[in-house]
């Protein structure tokens, strides 16, 4: 398990993202001018959506970046208009005469300040930041309000699928106790072609070559990610604030291709799940490669694709899908935004409050080992996992591996998350060990269904 630290703390309040048909205090013009943040793979996707759409009423006037003539070189840039004012002066826009910002260039810093300033300068803002939202969505919107003025971040979360006024338009009439699924379009870009038989490193190379991963894609396979959209969903379904340093994360870089053929043979497949759940007086939460029956809807997820499911007290499960990464479906999202936006309708307000997390779930647990073969291991096993509660559902050994270097599978009835890593730690240090056991949780069929 990993948690990385950013630099900031999370504030509790009021959550601010979706727009509804309330107009905002401002005064609406018949054309609403438009500034672009970032010129990469969402900003370019947002330019060329407008120039293609020609959207009444909408005009992009200038266009930050760094290096801009680079950019001014793409194919997509010569096909916009020639009015457009390029900058690598950001004061140029956050000073400038546009009526709406569209940020697309990521992280915390020192986008924070930049929209702190737009917002402050009565600018409505619409972000597909999650990082920032997640720590610091609570403030942004309450700087917003008090100038009188929209932060939209739909966007954010599952690119274009609209999950975040799905849940606020259509289920604030529920209790929302559990919300899982895939939120980070890139590993599951890498995991199912895993499951069709590529290498992750080979699979991983064509992400980053796709535009869908990073030159340094950790904030993907590690877990951030997903993580910060949680966050946002916790936030915006359940009216729960979550600190995401707070939750724990697991990477899917060491998820191998035996590993699917040990989950076919187990009915599964694996996905990366990010799951949060209500419990008195908390919330459990974690993100990490996860054993998923292949009956289960996430299991039928390939590709760029995101699902969120939500479990409510009331309406049951809700399924939400489609594509999460790349830039035209996150820019459809972004877009969208900015027509409601521009079309006089005003964020959502709601209460939020600040509530502990912890990553203890109960549940069966997948573990594989690589072992140097002798008589006893299993045995062994038994006993470490006996010693800490830990009761053996079932042994899986395929046939055709090297008994010097030979991979098998114990699956475990449901114990706690705690119970089950500490089992793990002792194992890993016995000498027949070849590395280090890797243990993946399992969605049972009630809780993937």
């Amino acid at each position: 398990m990993a948690k990385r630290r950013k630099d900031a703390g999370l504030e509790s309040g009021a959550i601010q993202g979706q727009v509804t048909d309330q107009p905002v205090a401002t005064t609406q013009k018949k054309t609403t001018r438009v500034a672009l943040l970032g010129f990469g793979t969402v900003g370019s996707s947002v330019a060329h959506l407008l120039r293609r759409q020609k959207f009444a009423g909408i005009e992009l006037i200038q266009i930050y970046n760094r290096d801009v003539a680079r950019k001014q070189a793409s194919e997509r840039s010569k096909k916009l208009s020639s009015s457009i004012a390029w900058t690598e002066n950001v004061d140029d826009v956050l000073n400038g005469d546009a009526d709406v910002i569209i940020e697309t260039v990521g992280g915390i810093d020192p986008m924070e300040r930049w929209i702190k300033k737009a917002l402050s300068a009565g600018k409505h803002v619409v972000t597909a930041n999650k990082q920032l939202i997640a720590y610091r969505g609570v403030s942004l919107g309450k700087l917003a309000r008090q100038h009188g003025v929209s932060l939209v971040y739909n966007a954010a979360v599952a690119g274009g699928v609209p999950v975040i006024p799905a849940v606020l338009h259509g289920l604030q009439g529920d209790r929302v106790e559990r919300v899982a699924g895939i939120l980070n379009g890139t590993c599951n870009f890498i995991l199912s072609h895993m499951e069709a038989g590529a290498d992750y490193h080979d699979v991983l190379a064509k992400a980053q070559e796709a535009g869908y991963a990073e030159a340094d894609p950790s904030a993907d396979v590690d877990g951030y990610d997903a993580r910060a959209k949680l966050c946002i969903l916790a936030r915006t379904a359940m009216q729960v604030g979550i600190d995401p340093d707070e939750i724990e994360t697991q990477t899917i870089s060491r998820v191998r291709l035996v590993d699917f053929h040990y989950a076919r043979e187990l009915n599964c497949t694996i996905r990366q799940i990010a799951q949060v759940q209500i419990e008195e007086g908390g919330v459990r939460a974690r993100v990490g490669p996860t054993l998923v029956p292949n009956t289960s809807p996430i299991a039928w997820s390939h590709g760029t694709q995101n699902l969120v499911m939500t479990t409510g007290e009331f309406g049951g499960d809700v399924v939400f899908s489609g594509h999460g990464a790349g830039g035209n479906p996150t820019a459809v999202a972004v877009v969208s935004d900015l027509l409601a936006v521009a079309h006089g309708s005003a964020s959502v307000s709601l209460p939020v409050k600040q509530k502990p997390v912890t990553g203890e779930f109960l549940a069966p647990h997948y573990l594989r080992f690589v072992v140097q073969d002798k008589p006893g291991i299993v045995s062994a096993i038994a006993g470490a996992l006996a010693k800490v509660g830990a009761n053996i559902d079932s042994i899986v050994q395929r046939p055709g591996y090297p008994k010097d270097a030979l991979p098998f599978v114990v699956t475990t009835e449901p114990c706690l998350t705690s119970t089950i890593e500490s089992a793990v730690r002792a194992i890993a240090k016995m000498p027949t060990m070849l590395e280090e056991p890797l243990c993946m949780q399992m969605l049972t069929d009630e809780a993937a269904e």
